[in-house]
Order: C-alpha cells, then sequence, then structure tokens
C-alpha cells in the first residue's frame, strides 16, 4: 500500500449552466422563446425592455458589445459583427467556451443514423418509425371513404381542421362561411356530413347537441322509450337536468322518476368529449421563424422578428456596479447578474443566426419545391444541412424542432423538408413525400368495385420507375391515413345496398 500523484492531461467539454441555457434557447419555438424572455427580463433586473424607460434613454449598440457607461440594446434578429474584448465585460464573461465553436464542433451527444438495410435488393428502406395519426387525419380518412360531392370535401376538412381537442366546433356557421366565402347552407351540409363520422358526438357545437348526436347512434338493446325521453329532456329540459332539478324536470315533462334515473344512467355512458378518442390534436396556432419570399427571382430568407421583446442591459444597473460605495456582496450579485444577462444576449443572438443559417441552406437545397410544388421536392437529411453550414446533425436537429417557415405555398414545419430517398430510374433519388402523393393519387383514381391492393400499387410505381417494395407502399399508406383495400371495399358495401 502506498500513495503516489500520476499527472494525467484530458480535453473534455463541461456543460455548464450557461450552455445548457444557450442549448435550450436553440430548440425553443418562436412562442417559447418570447415566454423565455419575458420570464428572463422578471428574473434578471439587468435585463429590460424598451417599454421600461424612457424614449431619450434609448441608445441601440450590438447585443454582443457590453457597454457599462452606456446602453446595450439587442436586436435578436441582428448579427453582431465583432466580439468584446475582457476590458469591456465582466472580468469571466467569455472565459468558457465560444457558442460558434460550441454549435459547429462539440454537440456530438446525439447519436448517429445506422446506415439503413437493403430492401428486397432493389430499394433502400425507410425505417423510420410512423408516427400515430392525429385527429385530423383519423377523420380525413374517415371523409374520403363517404359518399360526398367533390366540392363539399374542402369544406368537411376545413371544418375538421377547426375542431378544438375535445372534438367540438366552436366557430359559427356565419364566421366560417364568411372565411371560405360560400353560403352558409353549404356549411350546414359540410356539418352533417362531418358529425356523421366515428366517433358519435363529434363536431358538435355543445354538450346538448353532443349528447343528442350520440343517442340518435345509440345500439338497438337501448330501451326506446328512454331513448325518446333522454332527447325530449336534452332539447325542453337540459338546463333542469344540470342543475339536477328533477322534481322540476318530472312534473314540466310528464315524466316518471323510474324513467328519469333510467334517463340519467344512459346520459352517463354518453362521452362528453369525443374527440379524445382519436390521435392527438395537432390544430395548434404556429407562428413561423422565418419568412421567404421571392424577390427578383432569387427566394430571399428572413427571420420573423415581429413581436419579439427587444432586450437590453439596463444602464442604470450598469453604473450602479462602478459606485464606490456600493458594498461587495451587492457588487458581486450585480456582476453576476450582469454576467447571465449577456450570456443569455449572446444565447439569443446565435440562436437567431443558426436558424437563419438553416433556413437558408433548406432553401437552398428545395428551390425546386418553392418553384414548381410537392412533386419537386428533393430528399434530404439533417447530415445534408449540416455539411453545408459546418455544424454537427445533432444541432441542426434541435434548430428544425419546433421551427415553423412561411412560404407562397405555405407554412410549413423545418422537418417538413427532411425525408428519406426512394430510388427512381430515371430521376434518381426522390422524397418519400413525392411516392406517397403518387399513391394517394393511384388510390383516388381506382375503380371502387375493385381497390388496388398494396401489391398492385408497388406494380404500378415499378412501371413508372419507382423502386419500391409491397411492405414500403403499405406502411406510406397507413401513414397518409389511406384504408387498406379491403376496408376500402367494405366501406363500399352499404352504399351498394342502399343504391339496390
Amino acid at each position: 500500500m502506498e500513495q503516489k500523484l500520476h499527472l494525467k492531461l484530458a480535453q473534455r467539454l463541461v456543460m455548464t449552466p450557461t450552455l445548457q441555457q444557450a442549448i435550450k434557447l436553440l430548440q425553443l419555438s418562436r412562442l417559447e422563446l418570447e415566454q423565455s424572455m419575458a420570464q428572463e427580463v422578471e428574473a434578471n433586473p439587468l435585463l429590460e425592455t424598451p417599454d421600461q424607460v424612457n424614449e431619450e434613454e434609448e441608445t441601440t449598440v450590438e447585443a454582443t458589445t457590453p457597454q457599462t457607461d452606456e446602453e446595450a440594446v439587442v436586436a435578436p434578429g441582428q448579427v453582431a459583427d465583432e466580439e468584446p474584448t475582457a476590458s469591456e465585460a465582466s472580468p469571466a464573461a467569455f472565459e468558457e467556451v465560444e457558442l460558434d465553436a460550441l454549435f459547429g464542433n462539440y454537440l456530438h451527444d446525439s447519436p448517429t443514423v445506422a446506415p439503413a438495410w437493403e430492401d428486397d435488393g432493389d430499394e433502400q428502406a425507410d425505417t423510420t418509425p410512423a408516427t400515430q395519426a392525429s385527429a385530423f387525419e383519423s377523420l380525413c380518412g374517415q371523409l374520403r371513404l363517404q359518399s360526398v360531392r367533390p366540392e363539399l370535401l374542402p369544406v368537411c376538412e376545413f371544418i375538421i381542421g377547426n375542431l378544438d381537442g375535445d372534438g367540438y366546433l366552436r366557430a359559427g356557421e356565419d364566421e366560417l362561411a364568411d372565411q371560405l366565402g360560400i353560403e352558409a347552407g353549404q356549411i350546414r351540409e359540410a356539418l352533417a356530413v362531418v358529425q356523421g363520422l366515428e366517433p358519435a358526438g363529434i363536431a358538435a357545437r355543445s354538450l346538448q347537441e353532443c349528447f343528442r348526436l350520440q343517442l340518435a347512434r345509440r345500439a338497438e338493446g337501448d330501451d326506446p322509450a328512454v331513448v325518446a325521453s333522454a332527447l325530449q329532456i336534452l332539447g325542453e329540459g337540459f338546463d333542469d337536468l344540470l342543475h339536477q332539478r328533477w322534481d322540476k324536470l318530472m312534473g314540466g315533462l310528464g315524466v316518471t322518476r323510474a324513467t328519469l334515473e333510467a334517463v340519467v344512467a344512459l346520459l352517463r355512458h354518453l362521452d362528453p368529449r369525443p374527440g379524445g378518442q382519436l390521435g392527438p390534436n395537432q390544430n395548434v396556432t404556429v407562428e413561423p421563424d422565418v419568412v421567404v419570399v421571392k424577390v427578383d427571382g432569387a427566394w430571399v430568407v428572413s427571420l420573423n422578428d415581429d413581436g419579439l421583446p427587444r432586450l437590453r442591459i439596463s444602464p442604470g444597473y450598469t453604473r450602479l456596479i462602478k459606485n464606490p460605495a456600493l458594498t461587495s456582496e451587492a457588487r458581486g450579485f450585480l456582476r453576476e447578474r450582469f454576467r447571465s444577462a449577456l450570456w443569455f444576449l449572446r444565447s439569443v443572438e446565435q440562436r437567431q443566426t443558426t436558424v437563419l443559417r438553416v433556413a437558408r441552406a433548406i432553401v437552398r437545397r428545395q428551390e425546386e419545391f418553392l418553384d414548381k410544388g410537392l412533386g419537386s421536392l428533393r430528399p434530404l437529411v439533417l447530415r445534408d444541412i449540416a455539411n453545408d453550414i459546418g455544424m454537427h446533425e445533432s444541432t441542426v436537429s434541435r434548430v428544425v424542432t419546433n421551427k415553423y417557415m412561411a412560404t407562397q405555398r405555405g407554412v410549413f414545419a423545418l422537418k417538413f423538408f427532411f425525408h428519406s430517398s426512394i430510388s427512381h430510374a430515371v430521376s434518381g433519388d426522390i422524397s418519400s413525400v413525392v411516392v406517397k402523393e403518387r399513391i394517394r393519387e393511384l388510390i383516388a383514381e381506382e375503380d371502387p368495385a375493385r381497390p388496388l391492393s398494396d401489391a398492385r400499387i408497388a406494380r404500378q410505381l415499378n412501371r413508372l420507375g419507382i423502386r419500391i417494395a409491397r411492405r414500403t407502399v403499405a406502411k406510406y399508406r397507413e401513414e397518409t391515413g389511406l384504408p387498406s383495400s379491403e376496408q376500402r371495399r367494405t366501406a363500399l358495401l352499404p352504399r351498394r345496398e342502399q343504391s339496390g
């Protein structure tokens, strides 16, 4: 037993709180960033917004150039031109790892994607796990199996898109008609179609209507007299039912106590939130982080900074740090808050710069999609963008999370542009999104009496030059919410019986 000293030279990255903050800001959505900035202003007295000061005191300077004797203002969308020196900042303000180096080289904590295996020797299979269909996708999948006039389908989909998480339609008929520029009668016709979908009670405008829709489709085993009494109570005494005025219900509607108890027992088996039976509701309001417009024949990408607060370091507190009468404890606190505010501003600045660089790289690779449409969407993976901008894939993955891009073709999540490739005999590799669209078109054009099986769809796509296997067709069909050939054939049978 003896003690010895050993020298060891090693290099490692320490995830300090400031670096964790920078990573967290990088993956926030625009709305979450706005909330985070507001919370930081409340927590750090050295941060303030222009609303908190008089206009004559405001002086605009770069966010990365802290000045202890003048005001320091940061615009999140601007890019700093020069780095602050140690004499300008707090004594240990920038002694930690630089954010540029961090984002470019050190974020290797995400696992790399394993190489995909070959599918029957003729294509590269997409091994991405299928996601759960949303409520919108589930209802639209049912809608495609209904006998609906083509001009009414977009109206039905618009109504489905306006349902809340519980499956209720909160917008009025006139409001929907004004938004679409159509007659209110078309809205009522489309609403009747949507209310006929599963589960019963979907697209109701009130709890009363939700229960009525469910009672109209109750099983034959229920007592018709009880169902009729329940419909009568819902129509004439719903308010008394909610407030449990049993005597008033029995006296006003002439129902017995036994019937009333049976009605209450029946209503307890109804679902007041039918939307919960479907998948996750994705009808959320989003704000694009970047805007893409065409100027003089070229696509220009810019940050959407509308609504983001312009933060700055309070000049009053920075002057207070120099006050010789200040105690050492108070000066230490202010220096720490100053350093924290400075790192937050730099993290926000770096986040905006990185998002802009990734968005520009995506637009450069997807210009054909912006010009021509979905058929020209090219396959893209994170590694391609990472190589273009000189960053790691994990950084790009954080950037595209919860970020949106506004284009002339609509608002898209940045993740929308990343898809696996399918081999094409003529065009080379094409995006899996294009293949899904081809599958949707083939099913839309099929003979309803003889639906196309997945194997037949695969053969037709192979004749078009798209090398794809049957099981990949099945997976893409399920991801787009399209039912199988057997389900499509079964859905046709009730319509045949009605026509017969």
